[in-house]
């Protein structure tokens, strides 16, 4: 990538896994409207569930999640119990019959639960959300707290993927943003979720970690691969210590200066194209036999707010503190604090504080801004059709993409934007243009790369 673009292009923007993005969300949309969508919905709907275990061992000093640190047990256990009683109150909010495609655990640490609570969870889902055929249960996996027994629980519940959270093999980096994990400790993980028939793995890595170079993101994809990962997410560290206090902790002067972010990018996709990884969107690869492979191909590739997808549900309820809900008539927050997420569960009530009710203006800027995430290209006037608009009406957008065009990074034909293969790295700004709630430079986003 040309220095002069990195220069001009360092802008701190939204990873769009949402539109409008959460930022914007607000006190308009609160429990009483989300039980209305929720009663509202249409039966036949699939449905995707995301429950958010909402604490881990340790701070790691890199994260950006919403997540509470603990050493006992009891204040696990007691979040349970409320995520049990609003998985009761969701349930029978939504219309009788409606079945579930899609189930994953995130966090915070989802390996946190004890095994056999992980399969109470997991039943007591089942019996409330039935699930459809083929449906696919995914759980992200710290492997310094996911031990053999877990993962036969895994197993044993149905879980069909596993994402392990590696983040660098190199041991000064994992020092340096406190996730100490010797690569046999990942290795054995791998090892036992391949004996209890766990198949479908995913990875995330991370790059522009502190002490982190061209050479060692080589050699930690290296080592990655060689463990078979179906899919690989490869994010950019968002040193944001203005809202992650935690974040202090890692010196600045370790930190990969904005060049050297971009050639650690560019170094990373050229790697994982030589292992013969497809590129997904900006940040992920699949196998070329993965089904997000084959969802790319076939243009049916999707991004939520667990990044891209191969889930199709147009109904998305999170559970848990922090949890996001992504349904037809707009998106719903849950309480981040845990203890006032628990004591409103546990009332029977929802858990919503905050949303974003959407309008048709909005659905088609979201369906624009994700087929250009997840496609790097989309037809103004095809997508704008089911809205009675056609490319015309976006000749401001058009316009305020000139800059991009003619630095290469896009192209604009008859209606259509590519985002070109030198321009991959900046398909955020791209996307950007379509969005008119962003106001460009907020401390709040991460940089384009």
């Amino acid at each position: 990538m040309r220095r002069d673009l990195i220069d001009k292009y360092d802008l701190r923007l939204p990873r769009y896994t949402s539109y409008p993005t959460a930022p914007h969300f607000g006190p308009q949309v609160g429990a009483e409207t989300f039980g209305d969508w929720l009663s509202n919905l249409d039966s036949s709907l699939p449905l995707s569930l995301y429950l958010h275990i909402a604490y881990c061992a340790e701070m790691c000093w890199f994260c950006g999640c919403h997540t509470k640190i603990t050493k006992q047990y009891a204040p696990v256990a007691d979040y349970l119990d409320a995520l049990l009683a609003e998985i009761d109150t969701v349930a029978e909010a939504i219309p009788a019959g409606m079945t579930t495609q899609h189930i994953h655990f995130g966090g915070g640490s989802p390996t946190i639960l004890k095994a056999e609570d992980l399969s109470r969870l997991i039943g007591h889902l089942k019996s409330r959300f039935p699930l459809r055929d083929k449906a696919e249960i995914a759980v992200e996996l710290d492997p310094r707290t996911a031990d053999e027994a877990y993962v036969k629980a895994m197993a044993e519940a149905g879980v069909t993927r596993a994402s392990v959270g590696v983040q660098d093999f190199k041991p000064d980096v994992q020092e340096a943003i406190h996730r100490v994990q010797p690569h046999d400790l990942v290795v054995n993980v791998i090892d036992w979720l391949r004996r209890y028939g766990i198949t479908d793995l995913n990875m995330d890595l991370v790059y522009g970690l502190p002490h982190q170079t061209v050479d060692s993101v080589r050699e930690t994809i290296d080592r990655a691969v060689e463990l078979g990962p179906k899919r690989v997410s490869l994010f950019g560290y968002a040193h944001v210590p203005w809202m992650r206090r935690h974040q202090k902790m890692i010196p600045e002067d370790t930190l990969p200066d904005m060049e050297e972010r971009w050639l650690q990018y560019e170094a990373a996709h050229q790697r994982f194209a030589d292992h013969g990884y497809v590129a997904i969107g900006l940040d992920h690869f699949a196998a070329p036999d993965d089904e997000m492979a084959v969802a790319l191909k076939e243009e049916r590739l999707n991004r939520n707010f667990q990044g891209y997808t191969t889930d199709s549900a147009p109904v998305l309820i999170g559970l848990g503190a922090s949890g996001i809900s992504s349904l037809p008539q707009g998106y719903a927050v849950n309480e981040m604090d845990i203890n006032a997420y628990k004591a409103t569960v546990r009332e029977g009530k929802l858990a919503t504080t905050r949303g974003f009710a959407t309008d048709d203006n909005d659905r088609l800027r979201r369906d624009i801004i994700e087929r250009l995430m997840c496609d790097l290209s989309v037809d103004l006037n095809q997508v704008g059709a089911p809205y009675g608009v056609s490319a015309a009406d976006f000749d401001k957008e058009v316009a305020a993409l000139s800059d991009l065009a003619a630095d290469g990074v896009v192209s604009i034909e008859d209606g259509r934007i590519s985002v070109t293969h030198d321009g991959r790295p900046l398909v955020r700004a791209a996307a950007a243009v379509f969005d008119t709630y962003l106001v460009k430079g907020e401390q709040r986003h991460s940089k384009a790369v």
